[in-house]
């Protein structure tokens, strides 16, 4: 059920591994806001009242008529389809109807960030925000009573602005729950002592746990270096002395300061009434008073920059990096569209001009640019990451050289053309997803004006060629540099700032384009979906299942998969099969790799491709037009890759860089220890065989060119392989476009499933040591004798949802984070079989190697708890409630609901199988779930892998206290 915890403070903590930070950074949104993630349960107590300003209402428990009628508020503005409305108090309201989907989003954004913080106070954004989902006096436990609604919430934190949402079923009680809550935890929070000690030590776990990254801390030091006076030069996460002092007080009277309707903007997107919505927001915002003080207004600028600056990092780490920025304006300004643009043409991967003159010309590994589009004047940067042994010095004139001498050569039409294409793909199909759309409109709002999204992109599609050539002019100086050496210049040539822009006279009269095309209110369930798909065989053996339905902006979801080889075939073949996969996407024999992306971002297409050992899958979102262009694009790109020599050799060096930079991670180490030790019984060389990372580093480094050739033309093939597709589309004319695309497709190879054999290791303790690590990370498991058409699965799924799933509320996460303040991040998972009765059982956390012992034995204690005193009748109802929500929810979504529908094909399923499986755990007693807990979980037969600097942490407790 877990998804992973998200430890954010900038682009290098943004995503959980290197080679997906690189595929995914995009210019918008590089550096990243700090935020909760609905995966690992935290905050659950309920403290004692702080002093508010205001009450609201008591979260209702069933939805009734508005006692005020929308007609008693105007409309502000409307921009395509979206409205604004304001409320006496001063609250922003934002109503973005869109029936497509039964979800509804409420997202409430307050316009305080770290930029806000005073001096002692760094972090106390960040930490604010984790204690708002400490609870009110109506609201005493807030992860339990959103997961009881099948909530997906969270929370963000970053520079200019906090926001908080949560997407629910679309019902008039979620939605009048959700903004009762809201609006009660705008102003009635618990901010207390007692919670402040504990989620402090949590925040501190989040702390460290990015002291891991020398790429992250990197950043940090160069904006440090940028911004002498303004607060973007702080991270968002803090100082460590701040989190670790800072009297409640101080965070009591932040919260009052800036927590109050006349600084918040509340968006509410997805199927709802909006009449109904908005004497809902009225009965509840609309009761807030208004503070009588205006909202603290913060007024220092940056100075004009007046020479290099130069920053240079020594910690332990694998890989050299460089990194570096230059002031751009404000966010609101008309350069940032040309901005944006320049930012993709100088770090798109692989046709920018960093990529080709530094990737290519093997000076360094990877390149990116990104800019940070803020409220005040912010940033362009680019980085780059080199492998061991390449030199620095000269990279970093390249780096240098390449940026500051961009305009010497005139950007071209097709440079601009390709950005632009990328740029307004990227808006567009956030647009066509109401829920993207409304947490999206946060940083708008956050940089001056929601409407700001729309006037952008409307900038974008504007820029020319020069105006590129005239920003990169402007700002990419060396005076503007923040990378070298300060260097002594008489005459400097500093980047002037332009004036503050006039928001309310630009945006005049401003009305956006035409709503976008509404789709249907689609119902989720498994009888609905069955009664709507239809199933089928084309010629050659490829098995299909087609929704077709009326989606926002006719988009529509497909995935395909295909099925190869034998246990002896694949034998030894893994890395062969890795590179093939990779290399599917870097060219065709009829487009190079820059003209594949450049017409599927003209097509307005997402398209991920990718090849493993025994089959190969891809995934579409497109709109309903361009179904047909793409799906033959993914057919050229599985039958006819280009294997580019070239491509091949950047393929490798960037592989290599990313398995490097992975030898003194504790998470990797420990990651690789415990599933070689539970996966110990298949020997070297089969398909489910896990190699050591030095085996990786030499199958990456040993494959050629000419091997992964081979294995495509062994193996590739649709003679086993099926295809799903939801969304806005006409069935006849798929199954044709697709019977002429795969139906002569034929696998070289026999393909026979490779069997999974149950192995009982036992119990095992392994501990690894990673120096100068501040993170350590442990995992615990065990394999199980389990399918999931098991009787006992669907109380073991139960049973470990409310142990270490949900959102926020489990026990092992209520215990360990919010009690013990031990890890920021931790959970538990139990994952069955689906044909062959091999599965497993696995806790994991991260954490301070000093607090080792207290963490594990938090872990057991509360394990064996579960498994010998099982569950309370009210905990295990609540906990259900929330699952078969999550579930609903998670067929709601069209591109799941295609993967699911053809993994379901695979395994010869319909989603009745879903639906027995819900009846089930919706008879599930008390006793049930314990007992199969029990039947099946031993923590006396658990592996224990635990990874971090334990030797380091053990010096410090015995060093000598300070005089």
């Amino acid at each position: 059920m877990a998804e992973g915890v998200c430890r954010v403070r900038s682009a290098v903590h943004f995503l959980k591994t290197r080679e997906d930070r690189m595929k995914r950074r995009t210019p918008l949104s590089l550096l990243a806001p700090l935020m909760l993630v609905a995966s690992q349960p935290v905050w659950a107590q309920a403290p004692a009242p702080s002093p508010s300003a205001a009450k609201a209402p008591a979260p209702a428990a069933k939805a009734t008529t508005p006692a005020t009628k929308a007609g008693s508020l105007s409309p502000v503005t409307s921009v395509e389809g979206i409205t604004e409305y304001r409320l006496p108090n001063g609250l922003r309201v934002l109503l973005f109807p869109d029936p497509t989907k039964p979800n509804v989003t409420v997202n409430v954004t307050y316009f305080v960030g770290s930029k806000h913080e005073g001096y002692g106070e760094t972090g106390m954004a960040h930490l604010l925000e984790h204690l708002l989902f400490k609870g009110t006096p109506t609201t005493k436990n807030v992860p339990q009573a959103l997961t009881e609604r099948g909530a997906r919430p969270n929370g963000t934190t970053w520079l200019d602005r906090t926001n908080y949402f949560e997407t629910l079923p679309a019902t008039d009680e979620n939605l009048q729950w959700a903004l009762s809550f809201e609006a009660d935890r705008m102003v009635n929070s618990f901010i207390a002592k007692k919670d402040l000690d504990s989620e402090m030590t949590v925040v501190r776990n989040e702390f460290e746990s990015g002291e891991n990254d020398p790429g992250s801390i990197l950043q940090e030091r160069v904006l440090s270096a940028a911004y002498i006076w303004h607060s973007y030069g702080k991270s968002t996460i803090g100082a460590r002395s701040d989190l670790e002092n800072v009297p409640i007080d101080r965070l009591q009277a932040f919260y009052r300061k800036y927590y109050r309707p006349d600084n918040a903007l509340l968006v509410v997107a997805g199927r709802f009434d909006e009449a109904k919505a908005l004497g809902y927001i009225q009965d509840t915002f609309g009761k807030l008073k208004k503070p009588a003080e205006p909202v603290p207004a913060t007024y220092t600028a940056e100075p004009t920059q007046d020479g290099e600056r130069e920053v240079t990092l020594r910690r332990v780490g694998d890989n050299p990096m460089l990194a570096s920025v230059y002031h751009v304006p404000e966010g609101a300004h008309p350069d940032f569209a040309a901005i944006d643009v320049l930012t993709l043409a100088m770090g798109h991967n692989p046709s920018g001009r960093l990529y080709k003159s530094l990737v290519e010309g093997k000076k360094v590994a990877k390149v990116s640019a990104y800019n940070l589009q803020f409220r005040d004047p912010g940033v362009i940067g680019f980085s780059a990451e080199l492998r061991e042994g390449q030199p620095l010095g000269p990279a970093r004139e390249a780096l240098i050289k390449n940026v500051e001498e961009a305009a010497r050569k005139p950007f071209t039409e097709e440079e601009v053309t390709r950005a632009k294409t990328t740029l307004l793909k990227i808006m567009e199909l956030t647009l066509n997803n109401s829920e993207r759309a409304a947490i999206g409109l946060s940083e708008w709002a956050a940089t001056g004006d929601w409407r700001l999204m729309f006037l952008h992109r409307d900038r974008i599609e504007a820029v020319k060629p020069e105006d590129v050539t005239r920003v990169a002019t402007t700002y990419l100086k060396s005076s503007n540099r923040t990378m070298g050496s300060f260097v002594p210049t008489a005459k400097p040539d500093r980047s002037e700032m332009p004036a503050p822009v006039e928001l309310a006279k630009v945006l005049e009269g401003y009305k956006g384009r035409a709503a976008v095309t509404q789709g249907e209110a689609f119902d989720p369930s498994p009888a609905n979906v069955e009664a709507r798909v239809q199933r089928g065989e084309l010629p050659g053996g490829m098995k299909y299942a087609l929704l077709s339905k009326k989606t926002r902006g006719e988009m529509v979801n497909a995935s395909l998969s295909f099925h190869w080889g034998t246990e002896a075939t694949l034998r030894g073949k893994s890395d062969a099969a890795a590179y093939t996969g990779r290399m599917l996407m870097r060219g065709t024999q009829k487009r190079t790799r820059s003209q594949l992306q450049d017409e599927l971002d003209k097509l307005k297409a997402r398209v991920s491709v990718d090849g493993g050992l025994s089959g190969a899958s891809a995934n579409i979102e497109c709109p309903r037009a361009s179904l047909p262009k793409v799906l033959e694009l993914v057919a050229e790109v599985l039958r006819q890759p280009a294997f580019d020599a070239k491509e091949f050799a950047l393929l490798k060096q960037e592989r290599l860089a990313d398995l490097e930079a992975q030898r003194s991670e504790p998470e990797t180490q420990g990651s690789i220890a415990f599933w070689r030790t539970l996966s110990g019984h298949y020997p070297k060389g089969h398909p489910y065989y896990v190699p050591t990372l030095d085996e990786r580093i030499a199958g990456a480094k040993n494959t050629t060119l000419e091997q992964a050739r081979a294995f495509h033309k062994q193996f590739y093939g649709g003679s086993n392989a099926e295809l799903a597709v939801v969304g806005d589309f006409e069935p006849k004319e798929l199954t044709g476009v697709a019977s002429k695309l795969f139906g002569g497709w034929k696998s070289p190879a026999k393909y026979e499933r490779v069997p999974e054999v149950f192995n009982d290791v036992g119990a095992k303790a392994l501990v690894l040591e990673t120096p100068d690590k501040a993170n350590a990370y442990y995992y615990a498991g065990q394999t199980l004798q389990l399918r999931d058409q098991d009787e006992d699965w669907p109380a073991l799924m139960l049973g470990n949802f409310v142990l270490g799933g949900g959102f926020l509320n489990s026990r092992l996460a209520t215990r360990i984070r919010q009690k013990d303040g031990l890890s920021y991040g931790v959970a538990s998972s139990l994952n069955p079989g689906d044909i062959d009765a091999v599965g497993t059982f696995i806790t994991y956390a991260i954490y301070a190697p000093e607090n080792a012992g207290r963490l594990e034995l938090a872990m057991r204690e509360e394990v064996t708890s579960a498994l010998q005193k099982g569950y309370s009748a009210e905990e295990l109802e609540k906990a259900r409630a929330g699952l078969l929500e999550y579930r609903q929810a998670g067929r709601a979504q069209d591109g799941g609901l295609a993967r699911r529908l053809a993994s379901y094909l695979y395994l010869g399923r319909t989603l009745t199988f879903d639906a027995e499986v819900e009846q089930k755990l919706a008879k599930l007693k008390p006793e049930d779930v314990r007992q199969a807990m029990a039947r099946h979980v031993d923590w006396t037969k658990v592996t224990q892998v635990k990874s971090g600097d334990f030797v380091g942490a053990e010096k410090k407790v015995k060093a000598p206290a300070a005089p």
